[in-house]
């Protein structure tokens, strides 16, 4: 691990702007031609249309290639992201090449002649494939030392050897014999070595499995230890833990490489690994598509959101399983819906090349492993152009699934997901999904500097709401800040999950530079919002602020709006898209709108409402907080805005009482 942990801590050294978001112009944007609204009433969009996306994709990353012998390499982001030295440009190139591999050899396997840029796209990546192991290339990657631990070129050639296994005839076949060997040589001496305790196995477990098929003698035993430690990632429901974290990239990558390799090589050579590995993915169908909005978009969750569509991989890899009972119309109205949500994004190309970051380029969501090519990951998803023609996932009529049949207006609905003690929340009145998960990393022991932060830290995260980032005056959105010893702004980021019951998400949370500071949290998701029940059972006063959902500023100034409404005081926020309204039932001492700069995905200026208490005395204090919602122009009831009718505490136990009838009872010392 020294080597990988030197590798990205070199990358670390250059900082940025906090936001550095770019607009192009919208010609650039991907327009989607001919739509197609008999069978895709949704988005328009058929597997012509996926191919059209893939294209646009590769066309901008083929605007750097004017002869066979130029790199895929792109304009550097400002910023952390890596190369920061020389040494860490062949490692650069390296991800160019193979991600953006990715998009390429669906799209070859269809039509080997592809030619872009007036280049022939097989010929570019053959070419560029023997530059890996040419001795005078500025591309060429050594041998790994006989001593040398797990780095990028592993990831890399792993991904390399996943577009091997899947496109043999154009990709391999046609090299040399001499190339083919020392290819082998090189890729093996990586996939037959150490690695890391994640889905990093796989990048080991496809180049091993690639030279298998191929006929070279390979570790059968590395490789079936690796298979089976990946298996017992497993954490049921779709699942897997990345070690130690849950995250989109946990569900679609451990998901995507499994189904992958079982299709194309673990059915013939290890048919019972193949078979766990189809029964894990059998089951992510039942929640991971209630984890999108309604419109098919994903959340602003978990480390590499920058791959961002990958994420629907998944869903038209079901085709493969065939599956009668599945809804493949959904499958694809998801899939189809974040293709759209990003590539017709207008931040979200810069240089003809995707930005590292949600939308738009954001620092702050940015990783030291990363440098410009690493976006190309996001081509995983066009891994379904693998699906054939004729499968049901591209011929199903689109529709919104649950959305339409199951979930009705003014309820909301949730799926907690057992031992990975996920809970997934839908808000029909929105279209809105939400997501809590896992979230316990000290700063002192992320080397990494991406599992304490607010990829993670959020109490929850909201489709309609993509996370804001923590600003230094104590500007904090969907968490609590509490003022530490050296009189600074700290967000919670150590929890513990306790249970879910009675639709009611409960946590621990114990302040990273101060373990006296401690709170017993309660979520309960309401049709509108949340309402949060919170105890401090800290041993001294502190200084406290807990932020709703931040708004972005689209265009027009953020209205914000004061009221009293049963004496309680409503403050509501409004960007012309989404109202934010904030309730504070008891505990809090004052409320305010925080504006920012530089601090959101979605746009340089932004609103969320803070409210905030000093408490007084080493008292156990209860916060009851409404954070609600609507979209803008929806006019609130009463009832929608204060719904609890009252609120009581007795010897630890705090009920409420709502205005319909329905009666919660909140008992933090229960287990």
């Amino acid at each position: 691990m020294n080597q990988l942990k030197t590798l990205l801590l070199l990358a670390s050294i250059f900082s940025g702007p906090l936001f550095s978001q770019q607009k192009e112009n919208s010609a650039a944007v991907f327009q989607i031609k001919n739509p197609d609204f008999n069978v895709s009433p949704q988005t328009g969009m058929t597997k012509h249309h996926w191919r059209d996306a893939a294209l646009y994709l590769l066309e901008g990353a083929f605007s750097y290639i004017h002869k066979l012998d130029d790199p895929m390499q792109f304009p550097k982001q400002e910023g952390k992201s890596y190369p920061s030295n020389p040494n860490q440009v062949p490692t650069e190139k390296l991800e160019g090449l193979c991600r953006t591999l990715f998009i390429a050899s669906p799209l070859l396997k269809e039509n080997p002649s592809l030619v872009i840029n007036n280049i022939k796209v097989a010929d570019y990546y053959r070419f560029q494939i023997g530059k890996l192991i040419d001795p005078v290339s500025t591309s060429f990657i050594k041998l790994r030392p006989n001593n040398g631990g797990p780095s990028q070129n592993l990831v890399e050639f792993g991904a390399l050897a996943l577009s091997l296994l899947t496109n043999p005839d154009v990709l391999w076949k046609p090299l040399p014999q001499a190339q083919k060997d020392e290819l082998a040589k090189t890729m093996l001496s990586y996939g037959d070595g150490p690695t890391v305790d994640s889905n990093w196995k796989f990048f080991n477990i496809f180049v091993l499995s690639f030279f298998k098929q191929q006929g070279y003698r390979v570790n059968e035993k590395l490789l079936v230890e690796y298979l089976e430690k990946s298996l017992k990632h497993y954490r049921g429901n779709g699942w897997y833990n990345d070690s130690p974290a849950f995250d989109y990239y946990s569900m679609w990558a451990f998901q995507m490489y499994g189904c992958i390799w079982s299709e194309f090589f673990g059915k013939k050579y290890y048919p019972e690994i193949a078979s766990e590995f189809e029964s894990n993915f059998s089951d992510l169908k039942d929640n991971y598509p209630n984890l999108f909005s309604k419109n098919g978009e994903m959340i602003m969750w978990g480390r590499s959101i920058s791959y961002r569509t990958g994420a629907i991989v998944p869903f038209p890899l079901m085709g493969f399983q065939n599956d009668p009972n599945a809804n493949y119309g959904w499958m694809r109205r998801i899939s189809s819906g974040v293709i759209k949500q990003f590539l017709t994004h207008p931040d979200f190309m810069k240089d003809k090349v995707p930005t590292l970051g949600f939308y738009g380029a954001f620092e702050p969501a940015v990783q030291i492993y990363s440098c410009r090519g690493s976006v190309y990951w996001m081509g995983k998803a066009f891994l379904g152009l693998l699906v054939p023609d004729d499968n049901p996932f591209w011929h199903a009529k689109e529709n919104n699934g649950d959305w339409d049949t199951k979930f009705k207006k003014d309820e909301v609905y949730n799926k907690y997901q057992g031992d990975s003690q996920i809970l997934i929340t839908d808000y029909p009145n929105i279209g809105a999904s939400e997501v809590r998960a896992w979230c316990h990393e000290k700063v002192k022991n992320d080397w990494q500097k991406f599992r304490s932060t607010e990829n993670y830290n959020r109490l929850s995260y909201n489709s309609a709401f993509p996370w804001q980032a923590d600003g230094e005056k104590g500007e904090v959105a969907m968490n609590y800040a509490i003022k530490n010893k050296e009189d600074k702004w700290e967000a919670f980021r150590l929890y513990t999950f306790k249970k879910f019951e009675n639709d009611i998400y409960y946590r621990d949370a114990v302040l990273e530079t101060d373990e006296n500071i401690r709170f017993n949290l309660a979520d309960i998701p309401l049709a509108n919002g949340i309402l949060r029940v919170d105890k401090n059972n800290s041993d001294k006063p502190v200084s406290i602020r807990l932020g709703h959902y931040a708004l972005p500023k689209l265009g027009k100034e953020i209205v914000v709006t004061k009221k009293k409404s049963e004496g309680y005081e409503i403050i509501i926020i409004d960007n012309g898209k989404y109202q934010l309204a904030m309730v504070t039932l008891s505990g809090w001492e004052r409320a305010e709108v925080v504006h920012a700069k530089g601090l959101h995905p979605e746009s340089n200026e932004s609103a969320v409402i803070n409210c905030s208490s000093d408490t007084k005395s080493a008292q156990s204090n209860v916060y009851a907080t409404l954070m609600l919602w609507k979209k803008s122009g929806e006019k609130w009831k009463n009832e929608e805005l204060v719904p609890v009718k009252t609120l009581s505490k007795a010897n630890d136990v705090i009920t409420v009482q709502f205005k319909n009838g329905k009666k919660i009872t909140l008992d933090f010392n229960a287990n």
